[in-house]
């Protein structure tokens, strides 16, 4: 069976490169994601790798990508990979300044049939992502994970 695309949606009430800044860089991504770092080579062939402590204390990698196109700052598109698993799928992040927004589209797609647990983690996960990211651009502080 197919697993359906995700596609979400948000407005950010910033800067478009304000915005892109706080997909693409370390600090705004360290806070909406507890502490975890954030390594890129924003180029495409280039890393992008969410690391942390894993359970044993020891250096881990969450989610593992490898960026596909890269168009500063309205365009990336990259491959996912949750932790040590060989099973990639495809995330595009269109950014589209609008009047007094930016319009942030996300569409994760290319999985594979048998990543059923990554699918229902990530359709939970982006709109958490997302409204972290997005309050915190807006209002300076965001609020906590579940």
């Amino acid at each position: 069976m197919e697993l359906p695309v995700l596609q979400y949606v948000f407005y950010f009430a910033a800067p478009l490169e304000k915005v892109w800044e706080g997909l693409v860089s370390p600090e705004p991504n360290r806070i909406i994601f507890s502490g975890a770092e954030l390594e890129i080579e924003l180029r495409p062939g280039g890393s992008m790798n969410y690391v942390g402590p894993g359970p044993d204390g020891n250096q881990m990698v969450y989610v593992r990508c490898e960026i596909l196109e890269v168009e500063a700052p309205r365009f990336l598109k990259y491959t996912f990979a949750m932790g040590p698993s060989g099973k990639t799928s495809r995330v595009t992040l269109e950014l589209t300044p609008e009047s007094e927004a930016v319009r942030v589209a996300v569409t994760h797609d290319g999985w594979q049939a048998d990543d059923a647990a990554t699918h229902a983690s990530c359709a939970d996960g982006w709109p958490r992502i997302l409204s972290r990211l997005k309050t915190l651009l807006e209002t300076g502080k965001t609020f906590k994970p579940h």
